[in-house]
């Protein structure tokens, strides 16, 4: 135990042996022990004559109290060296109220106290211990918080550092998909300069033939022309002679005149038309081409976007006739499924829907993007989507997500997204092929028109959970085949 330090053993003299605090108006008995003015009468009370003394249980007079004045100040020096010996040990261990030394702990008001607050009204019912006591307990429960605080903050911090890594990941791909169309876009570009280039090439030959042939006839035109300028001059001036000069060789000069052949201009030949006709269809059919590709390109950008980053790839779907119901009949390719008018002896493993007549896909997907489409025809009763591998096989099924079923569906002319509760969808037309997006990573499945890439329907990201999904077909009064 260490050496009681000489503060402790001043304070240890000057304090009531009935109180055990500070004397407060001490006075010595006739024994030589002293006491609080107000502990030893309070001690004494009842007696009238003789008491005896509280500490050596000698008899002692009650009226002789002498006052002992030294001690007091003695007591005052003590409370001064406790109160410095406090404020260097801690600097704030002090009582603003009493200017004592907290060394108790108030676990009712949660708050260190002195003596002095322990002995005051507002603390006397209170539960009280020593502060280093209470110190010890509290630091205990703080470091139980601090190891749980801690290990949240790992946890955190690898939430954060697994949060960057994918968002790296992320951004490789952007960048990927970037490189991809840059490159893609470039090649077209090309494609298109040399295409136009071509083509003008191609019109400038045409040009000039064109032109050649007009100067030539344009020649052929002028000498001919001229010609015939110069022999109308003779015969008019010939016709202005008199009748013997103009008889003179008027047989020559009307074979001049009969013998004359006008050469025709030549004319466009059927080569040079057919070069001409066949430029146009052919510039006709590119420009087509690239009119379609650009009525297009926002659809085709749509679906790519409803994917996020990267492209979905187009899986070969198959039923699984361990899955389908009774009344379905599938294909021996597994790729049609077709409601039957009576119900087929099967085997009842547990997988097998026997209410809703529902089959699924074979193929399962946890990660990744995928898309397959399904022929719906003209039928009026069909529902395509997906669901988890733990989806109801027996008995009525709930068609929601909350039942593990994400699709759409076509009742006569109306149509729904199975959501809680279901989303009525505005389509203006039925479609006859949907095309089934789903995105693993994102927890997102988009339905499409594959006929215009029109979208139907989103379930937003984070609707479908990260456990095992397989595509999911309800037949009702029609056929559903799927698209290889």
């Amino acid at each position: 135990m260490a050496a009681e330090s000489p503060v402790e053993s001043l304070q240890g003299e000057v304090t009531c042996p009935v109180c055990l605090d500070y004397f407060t108006e001490p006075v010595t008995l006739e024994c030589g022990h002293n006491f609080c003015r107000a502990c030893i009468s309070q001690c004494w009370e009842g007696s009238d004559t003789a008491a005896s003394c509280p500490q050596c249980r000698e008899t002692v007079q009650q009226r002789n109290l002498r006052p002992n004045r030294q001690l007091a100040n003695v007591v005052e020096i003590a409370k001064r060296l406790s109160l410095q010996a406090a404020k260097g040990a801690g600097g704030d261990g002090v009582c603003g109220e009493h200017q004592e030394a907290l060394k108790l702990f108030c676990e009712e008001d949660q708050t260190p106290i002195c003596v002095v607050c322990d002995r005051s009204r507002a603390h006397r019912a209170h539960r009280v211990v020593p502060i280093q006591e209470a110190a010890q307990e509290y630091k205990e429960r703080i470091q139980a918080h601090l190891k749980t605080l801690r290990e949240e903050r790992e946890k955190l911090l690898g939430l954060k550092v697994t949060g960057e890594r994918n968002t790296q990941e992320f951004l490789k791909q952007t960048q990927t998909e970037r490189q991809k169309i840059v490159s893609e876009f470039q090649q077209l570009q090309q494609f298109l300069e040399e295409q136009e280039r071509l083509l003008l090439a191609q019109l400038e030959k045409l040009d000039e033939e064109i032109v050649r042939i007009q100067n030539e006839n344009i020649s052929k035109f002028s000498e001919q022309i001229s010609h015939l300028s110069e022999l109308i001059s003779e015969m008019e001036g010939k016709c202005q002679k008199p009748a013997s000069e103009f008889l003179q060789d008027v047989k020559s000069t009307l074979s001049r005149c009969e013998k004359r052949k006008f050469q025709q201009p030549e004319e466009i030949s059927p080569e040079l038309e057919e070069q001409v006709s066949g430029f146009s269809q052919k510039a006709i059919a590119l420009l087509e081409t690239l009119r379609k590709f650009k009525d297009t390109l926002p659809s085709a950008l749509e679906t790519k976007r409803g994917g996020s980053l990267g492209t979905f790839r187009q899986v070969n779907v198959t039923l699984d006739p361990d899955t389908a119901h009774p009344e379905l009949v599938l294909s021996e390719d597994r790729k049609c499924a077709t409601w039957g008018d009576t119900r087929q002896r099967l085997p009842k493993n547990p997988e097998r829907f026997d209410t809703e007549r529902c089959v699924l896909g074979c193929e399962g997907f946890t990660s990744g993007r995928h898309c397959w489409e399904v022929e719906v025809g003209a039928g009026q009763y069909w529902a395509v989507g997906v669901a988890s591998v733990s989806v109801r096989r027996k008995g009525e099924i709930s068609r929601s997500p909350e039942g593990g079923i994400w699709a759409v569906e076509c009742w006569r002319d109306q149509f729904w997204a199975f959501t809680s509760p279901v989303t009525p969808l505005p389509l203006s037309r039925v479609p006859s092929r949907i095309r089934v997006c789903l995105d693993c990573d994102r927890g997102q499945v988009t339905f499409i028109d594959a006929g215009d890439e029109a979208p139907i329907f989103t379930f937003p990201p984070g609707s479908v959970p990260g456990e095992r999904i397989r595509p999911w077909f309800w037949v009702g009064g029609s056929q559903l085949r799927l698209c290889p």
